[in-house]
């Protein structure tokens, strides 16, 4: 049976349409609809629950030790209050997860996991743990708000008591612990999966439905998981079991931005080094011929198989039909491909990602 969020009674009273995913109920869309809650979210606010998502304590004098052997990146010039984003690979360097690490102290860390990994990441790190460390998982513990769009910054301040105003974060990638919004102590970051700037807001479950009626009074329009999958889709964001899986090496899927090669031993680092450069990239796709090109659909140059798509859908803000894809390294943007549709083939050419930035704003259709 499906789990619920301590949010689930509010998604049915605004109408959501509910649906498992990861092993939870979630809302998969409201009344507005997916294309209108992603247009929102590109205009303005909108908040999504995430309280399905993970979150685990590392802590101890070997906790440091313990990140850099497990995760793909390097921690050891974190400051207090910053996250990093990161890899955690198999000993074949397929990706297990990835994740956000938030330094709360030199000694003590916040990880936060996929959903649908949490009990797998949660064994992986304790069976890997070095000494001196210690894994406390918080998730039952936890619940998340992420507020998203151009307005969401001043939207969340609004609601900030004079103390806390000033103390939430002005850069992306940082954190405030014992933030006051609406009265709802909370942990703030300045990340989020949108493409947008926005928060997420950590909070106790029990407190967390005022929080959401606060933000709800102020004007953010609440989303679910369909828009929540096409605005990552527009701004190239990997989506664990689509661009990222066990098969899928962090440097075939674009990562190699949160993989450093030159720091000491990580799991995973001997395969990644032993298997040299990538033989395929993620790419995107732009559709110019007609239909959608989804997940695992077969692409071609010249009559030869070269990928297959990763994650697809039409885009609302951009207004085409887009994809991600996993095709062979060295395939130039601009390329004209094929797709196979079920059966049909239709055009398209290799586009570079992300297809959407804030930048970008205004060039719908472009």
């Amino acid at each position: 049976m499906e789990m619920k969020t301590p949010l689930y009674d509010r998604h049915t009273a605004l109408g959501a349409r509910m649906v498992p995913f990861a092993g939870w109920l979630m809302p998969e869309r409201y009344a507005l609809g997916v294309i209108g809650e992603h247009m929102a979210v590109r205009s303005a606010a909108g908040m999504f629950d995430v309280s399905h998502m993970g979150e685990v304590f590392i802590s101890g004098p070997g906790a440091l030790d313990s990140l850099q052997r497990l995760f793909t990146n390097d921690f050891t010039k974190m400051r207090d209050g910053q996250i990093r984003y990161t890899v955690m690979c198999n000993d074949a360097g397929g990706i297990l997860d990835d994740m956000l690490v938030c330094r709360v102290r030199q000694d003590r860390y916040l990880v936060v996991v996929n959903a649908c990994n949490r009990q797998a990441d949660v064994e992986w790190m304790q069976e890997h743990l070095g000494e001196g460390a210690v894994l406390e998982d918080v998730s039952d513990q936890t619940a998340q708000i992420a507020v998203q769009g151009p307005a969401a910054a001043a939207l969340v301040a609004g609601l900030a008591d004079s103390a806390s105003r000033g103390r939430l974060p002005s850069a992306r990638y940082t954190f405030a612990e014992d933030i006051s919004i609406a009265g709802t102590p909370c942990l703030v970051s300045r990340t989020g999966y949108t493409g947008e700037d926005g928060f997420e807001l950590y909070c106790e479950p029990g407190r967390v439905g005022a929080l959401w009626d606060a933000l709800l009074g102020r004007g953010a329009v609440p989303c679910g998981l369909g828009a929540r999958d096409t605005l990552r889709l527009e701004a190239a964001m990997p989506l664990y079991g689509h661009e990222m899986d066990q098969s899928i090496t962090p440097l075939e899927t674009g990562l190699s931005f949160a993989v450093k090669l030159k720091k000491g031993d990580f799991i995973g680092k001997n395969a990644l080094l032993a298997a040299g450069p990538p033989a395929r990239a993620r790419v995107g796709v732009k559709v110019t011929g007609r239909g959608i090109a989804r997940e695992n659909y077969d692409i071609y140059l010249d009559g030869a198989h070269i990928g297959k798509t990763t994650s697809g859908t039409h885009c609302p803000y951009l207004g085409y039909a887009a994809a991600m894809a996993l095709v062979k390294a060295g395939t130039p943007e601009g390329t004209a491909v094929t797709v196979d549709i079920r059966g049909r083939t239709t055009e398209a050419v290799i586009a570079p990602l992300p297809l959407y930035t804030r930048s970008s704003q205004g060039r719908q259709g472009a």
